[in-house]
């Protein structure tokens, strides 16, 4: 059974920084996570930033330059930096590996909630 645990949410003011975490575990094949998505209270969840297994990284218009996307590998853990936070950043915040990265199986994290406070 895949799990995905993501870490590193809470309560920052704006206009400072925060990292999150995503560890994969639970499979036999080394699955990891490859997206990080956020949904707001009323609002669709949507894509924030991708690294796909080339490492190449793709970003929402609204958290380019801001937000880094990275991974280690051998811990199968997937990063999300956030500088420059706005309170419109707020949300809960989930990792996942698609449909098709490992099979026709999609996997999601619990979410971990961030909040920033203007």
């Amino acid at each position: 059974q895949v799990q995905l645990v993501e870490s590193g949410g809470g309560l920052v003011q704006a206009g400072r920084s925060m990292t999150l975490s995503c560890t994969a575990s639970g499979s036999i094949i080394p699955i990891v996570p490859i997206t990080w998505h956020r949904q707001a209270p009323g609002k669709q969840r949507e894509l924030v930033a991708e690294l796909n297994i080339k490492g190449q990284a793709t970003y929402a218009n609204s958290v380019k330059g801001r937000f880094t996307i990275s991974r280690d590998n051998a811990k199968r853990t997937l990063f999300l930096h956030m500088d420059r936070l706005d309170p419109e950043d707020g949300g809960v915040y989930y990792c996942n590996v698609p449909r098709g990265y490992y099979g026709p199986v999609e996997y999601w994290g619990q979410g971990t909630q961030v909040t920033v406070s203007s």
